[in-house]
């Protein structure tokens, strides 16, 4: 079955930073951060501090993978502009999202030209408190920020623009899901990221704010990482949550890439169950059509928009024309 990978990191140089300090490669995919904390980023063999698109190549083809959303976020420090030169040179296989840091003096200028020059139809906005926005700054609210809000509001005038957001788990001042019934939170906890995927330009900042959770739950990318402390009775209904018609067509397979395979040692990135639920015993539970979309159509439709990919090939960096 063809696959996208909806949620590959990545990494040029590593430039981690959040919460516990800067991470210090130690080769072979290891790190110590700042604070003392010593973990694993790549798999052993991927790559000492970075893992790159060659590398990122051959993996895909191991696992069956024909093409890859490639996310940032501060784990790795914000890969924007590698992800942009991959993706340019292969704009049919790879669909790059660019990071921001909304506290940043210049936030706006740097989002206009990840947009308006180098092409960029897709935002990852890594905010949880374990490893995002909210780990190196102080909580914010998600849907009253200013300037979060000035570049949504900014991004809403490019029709179907994808947005994917880590906002945590529960347990984190960054969990901000709304006033809306509690198991609907559970799936923030089992998949700690989602897509905001419009399918028609929004028309306002207020339709964000109005709509926060509602948009958050459009689309599961990272439906194979492992749950957080959730029970068996969450777990099913979440299943079920998902088998339903209207929240169907916005779930999307994506493993998270090296780090991801670095916390599942000997399973496979194309490991998924019928149920996206590991240990289940609910094979057959969805229809090959339903895992034909999960796998690759649903992130085809979002993420390799006609007029996304024609933006990618038109796309240039104004600062390098002329050059030999």
């Amino acid at each position: 079955m063809k696959k996208i990978d909806a949620h590959l990191h990545l990494v040029r140089d590593l430039a981690s930073y959040k919460g516990n300090g800067r991470s210090n490669a130690l080769g072979n995919g290891l790190v110590v951060w700042d604070s003392g904390f010593k973990t694993r980023l790549f798999p052993a063999g991927w790559g000492d501090d970075a893992f790159r698109a060659d590398a990122a190549r051959k993996v895909m083809e191991d696992h069956d993978v024909a093409k890859a959303v490639l996310l940032q976020g501060s784990l790795y420090g914000f890969q924007n502009y590698y992800s942009w030169q991959v993706a340019k040179a292969a704009p049919d296989r790879f669909a790059p999202a660019f990071s921001i840091d909304p506290f940043a003096s210049e936030a706006e200028k740097i989002v206009k030209r990840h947009v308006e020059d180098l092409g960029f139809r897709a935002l990852k906005l890594e905010v949880s408190q374990a490893g995002g926005l909210m780990d190196y700054h102080l909580p914010f609210d998600l849907a009253e920020d200013d300037r979060l809000g000035k570049i949504l509001d900014y991004l809403s005038s490019y029709p179907g623009f994808a947005v994917a957001v880590d906002y945590g788990d529960s347990s984190q001042a960054s969990h901000q899901p709304g006033p809306w019934p509690g198991w609907l939170s559970v799936i923030q906890i089992w998949t700690l990221s989602s897509t905001i995927c419009p399918s028609q330009s929004l028309a306002s900042w207020t339709c964000w704010k109005k709509n926060w959770l509602f948009l958050l739950l459009c689309r599961i990318s990272a439906l194979t990482w492992p749950p957080c402390k959730t029970s068996r009775v969450s777990r099913l209904i979440l299943t079920h949550s998902a088998r339903k018609r209207w929240a169907w067509p916005r779930k999307s397979w994506g493993p998270k890439g090296s780090y991801g395979a670095s916390t599942r040692p000997g399973q496979p990135l194309s490991m998924i169950t019928a149920s996206f639920i590991p240990g289940w015993k609910t094979q057959g539970f969805f229809s090959e059509a339903e895992l034909a979309d999960v796998y690759y159509g649903n992130a085809e439709r979002i993420y390799f928009k006609a007029d996304h990919v024609a933006a990618l090939k038109a796309s240039r960096d104004p600062l390098f024309e002329g050059d030999a």
